[in-house]
């Protein structure tokens, strides 16, 4: 769980700087739980399109969301950092999301479908 109040900004970046960081929709095609992880968490299989595919990653979103009700909803993800081992299982992606008031996360979505694979500007 993160803490849920608001930090202060931080330091000033440049706009190169923010475009490095690859941030794309995608359809999520296949959510299970993963026992495996340290913190509740689910396995997150991501339809991000040509040239992208199919991406895997580990989410720690059990609190406000059900495996069932994942499948068919878009995310924003952070699709160009290398790789993290989780357990057993390396994870590809980053979703993103918000802390609710009990620091718990809640998905980052755009509030209409876009094609899989768009990137964030």
């Amino acid at each position: 769980m993160t803490d849920p109040t608001p930090s202060p900004p931080a330091t000033e970046i440049e706009f190169a700087d923010f475009l490095r960081v690859d941030i794309r929709a995608g359809t999520v095609v296949d959510a299970q739980p993963f026992p495996e992880a340290r913190r509740p968490a689910y396995r997150l299989r991501i339809d991000f399109g040509e040239p992208i595919g199919l991406r895997e990653t580990s989410a720690q979103i059990t609190a406000n969301y059900r495996p069932g009700d994942l499948i068919g909803r878009q995310v924003a993800a952070v699709v160009n950092f290398p790789p993290k081992q989780i357990a057993r299982f390396m994870s590809q992606v980053l979703v993103l999301g918000f802390p609710d008031r009990d620091g718990q996360v809640v998905l980052v979505t755009p509030d209409q479908p876009v094609a899989n694979g768009a990137r964030l500007y």
